[in-house]
């Protein structure tokens, strides 16, 4: 018998009613669990953008990191709220454990945001699964971004490529 992955649970979302934009990863990493911290990883780029936008430090406390969130009136979650999962890659989810967030009912409580971007493919496609092939008229109001991971198991796309596109999509543009 094949052992049981371990079932993994995201956190709470990060929102305000002064959102206007919402960043969704697929499932928080090992690191981020470990610290019950998104983006917890020291090389993950998540925090280090918006802060090279600010010209300042990534802060080290995480009050002062999520205060950064809303200052750009970002907010995150997860697309999945379970999964199984060993280690940290988004590839070694298996498949038929997802169970998504209620992102439809996030949405309808923050009604400011309108743009919903997506921290790499696996969190798209995860929408798209289990949120977007339900409910496309709902959607249909949001603009939709992909960009690339900020993890850096995202080796393949450089550092200063995906400054410029999550500089530009998510921390300029709002």
């Amino acid at each position: 018998m094949k052992p049981c992955k371990p079932l993994l649970k995201s956190f709470a979302p990060i929102v305000d009613e002064q959102a206007t934009t919402l960043v969704l990863g697929s499932m928080p990493g090992q690191a981020s669990l470990d610290e019950q911290q998104y983006y917890a990883h020291p090389h993950n780029l998540f925090w280090k953008i918006p802060a090279a936008v600010l010209g300042q430090p990534v802060p080290d406390a995480y009050a002062e990191r999520v205060a950064m969130l809303k200052r750009f009136k970002v907010a995150l979650w997860d697309v999945l709220q379970h999964c199984e999962r060993q280690g940290s890659l988004d590839s070694k989810i298996v498949a038929g454990t997802e169970q998504a967030n209620d992102l439809l009912g996030l949405l309808s409580q923050y009604p400011n945001i309108s743009t919903l971007c997506f921290n790499g493919q696996k969190a798209y496609q995860s929408f798209k699964r289990h949120l977007l092939k339900n409910n496309p008229a709902f959607f249909a109001a949001y603009e939709l971004v992909i960009l690339p991971s900020t993890s850096p198991a995202n080796a393949s796309i450089p550092k200063e490529v995906k400054f410029e596109q999550w500089q530009q999509q998510v921390w300029l543009n709002r």
